[in-house]
Formats: structure tokens, C-alpha cells, sequence
């Protein structure tokens, strides 16, 4: 009989990172390739970089197509199920011109994985802080549990955008003359060129500015204390263990009893992944007012984490 294998993927803006196991979940080749964001370069190019992954992990370890129970593909910007479905017809028309059948396509979330690779399938809680800002929690059901992740509209707060759109506001109030001086105006003005109300008018409203860009300029003014960049990550770190305490609770609250181990918690996110002044005040916040959630880091990555999926859906697959 045939071995069977899965591959897992990483698929965001910059770059995708496939790994194919066999079923006991162990990794036998890793390989990466270009950005399969499918919402920004559209649904055939990602599904040619996937297909092209999926040819590279089939030579590494000499096996076939038919080989693959699943493909588990877990890319940015597919939180819902119409775009699930979206780019998992688009691979497996692409394919089909190709000849090549694929047995199971599954399309999650970037973060879906994420929380199962953190983890390796087990119970816990991902903090993601980044550009937007969202958690999810798993219990010992195997229950997803989520918290914000409502866009920079509506919510993201703690992340890059939300950070930078606060260090931009402190500028316009500074310039009104109604706020505080911040260093934070004369390191935006040196580095982007912004030195007055019209020139930031025109960056953010006609010129598609990129807010989150100011985020390390805000972290940078409060490591050197400025007050009003340090009073903006303290704000961060606060909003950021909102979510982690509302996902704990909601872990606890599906139990029927109370859960006696410590909840682990993963960073992910260049914002708090990183050693960074935020990180270092939000662990300080959470360790002194959560005493149940142990941080730890990810056990395995995103991708391991899309095979983790596959592997519980070979495991039902086997039961039918």
C-alpha cells in the first residue's frame, strides 16, 4: 500500500511556506514560494503558486498526487466561508487543466493555523497583533473561540494601525496647537516628509498614507519617553489583554468544570512576537492581573499547523 501524505500551508503577502507530512504528522520536506494572498493578486496566480508548492513537495519526497489525502491551505484574507470556497474551486479548476486531481482542498484562515500550530492542535489562546489585531482561543472540546479582528474601522485596536493612527492624531492635535508636544511630530516629519496640516491631509486622504507605518516611530518615541508615544503603548497593551482575558473566559466558560491548569497564551505578530516595548508591557500587565495564562512560545508554525488540520480530517475520513 502506498504511503499518504499531507501538505500544509502559510499564505500570506510575501511569501507562501508549504510542508508535507505523512499521516503521524511528521515533516519530511519544507519548501516556500511567492505571496498567495488571493484577494490581492487574485485566485489563479495563488493558485498557481500553490500548485507549484504542491509539485516541489511531492519530489522532495517521491511521491504522487494521488498520494495526498488533503491540502490544507491557510491564507490571509480567508476568514469566510465564501472566500473558502472562492479559492478552493479556483485550485481545484486550475488543477483540472493540469490534469491533476486533488482529493481534499481545505481553505482557512491564516490564523486558523496559526492557533493550531501554536499549539500543536492543543487547547490555548493566539494573540495576533500586527498590522489588525485579533485572538483566538481553543478549549479542550476543541471549540474556537474569537475575539476582534472587526478591521481598523471598527476595531484592531492595539495593532500597527491602531498604534500609528493614535501617534497621528497626537501630531494633529500638537500642530492645533490643542495636545502635547510629542517627539513623535519631528520624527514623522524627518522620515516621511510630513511637516504641516495639508501635507498629512494629503498623505492619509489622497495618497493612501499607510498608517501602520508610524506604529514603530510611536514605539521608538516611548522607549526614549516621550510621554505622549508611551501614553499610546500603554493604551496598546491594555486593549490587546482585553482580548486575551474575554478568550480566556470564554475557554473557562465552556468547561463544565473549572480549568486547574494554567491557559497558554502565543505572541504572534511582529508587534509583540518581538521583543518590543509593547510585548514587554503587555506581559507585565497579563503575568500581574492574569495569573492563569502562562505565555509560552508558538510549539510549531502556521504551516505544521494547516497539516494538524489535515490530519484530523484524515482521521474522519478514516472513520466513514
Amino acid at each position: 500500500m502506498k504511503n499518504k501524505f499531507i501538505i500544509g500551508m502559510d499564505g500570506g503577502g510575501t511569501k507562501t511556506h508549504a510542508v508535507i507530512a505523512n499521516l503521524n504528522g511528521d515533516i519530511l520536506a519544507e519548501h516556500t514560494a511567492g505571496p498567495s494572498n488571493f484577494q490581492i493578486i487574485g485566485v489563479e496566480k495563488t493558485a498557481e503558486a500553490i500548485y507549484s508548492l504542491i509539485g516541489l513537495c511531492c519530489e522532495s519526497v517521491e511521491c504522487s498526487v494521488d498520494q495526498i489525502v488533503s491540502v490544507v491551505l491557510g491564507l490571509t484574507g480567508a476568514g469566510r466561508v465564501g472566500d473558502q470556497k472562492r479559492m478552493a474551486d479556483g485550485l481545484k479548476k486550475y488543477s483540472a487543466k493540469r490534469n491533476v486531481r486533488l482529493k481534499k482542498i481545505i481553505v482557512e484562515s491564516d490564523a486558523r493555523i496559526a492557533l493550531e500550530g501554536a499549539f500543536k492542535g492543543d487547547s490555548g489562546i493566539i494573540l495576533i497583533a500586527g498590522t489588525g489585531s485579533i485572538a483566538f482561543g481553543k478549549d479542550a472540546k476543541g471549540n474556537v473561540h474569537r475575539v476582534g479582528g472587526w478591521g481598523r474601522i471598527l476595531g484592531d485596536e492595539g495593532s500597527g494601525y491602531f498604534i500609528g493612527r493614535l501617534g497621528m492624531t497626537a501630531v494633529a492635535h500638537e500642530l492645533d496647537g490643542r495636545g502635547e508636544k510629542t517627539k513623535l511630530s519631528t520624527m514623522i516629519a524627518k522620515k516621511f516628509r510630513l511637516t504641516d496640516q495639508s501635507e498629512i491631509i494629503t498623505a492619509v486622504y489622497k495618497d493612501n498614507f499607510d498608517i501602520a507605518s508610524i506604529a514603530p516611530l510611536v514605539l521608538k518615541g516611548a522607549e526614549e519617553n516621550d510621554a505622549v508615544c508611551r501614553m499610546i503603548v500603554e493604551q496598546s497593551a491594555i486593549e490587546l489583554a482585553e482580548h486575551v482575558e474575554v478568550a480566556a473566559k470564554m475557554i473557562s466558560a465552556s468547561m463544565q468544570t473549572k480549568v486547574k491548569s494554567k491557559i497558554h497564551l502565543a505572541f504572534i505578530g511582529g508587534l509583540i512576537a518581538n521583543e518590543t516595548l509593547l510585548s514587554e508591557l503587555l506581559r507585565n500587565y497579563l503575568s500581574s492581573n492574569f495569573p492563569s495564562i502562562e505565555i509560552i512560545q508558538p510549539m510549531a508554525s502556521p504551516a505544521y499547523g494547516a497539516v494538524v488540520l489535515g490530519m484530523k480530517s484524515s482521521k474522519k475520513i478514516t472513520r466513514k
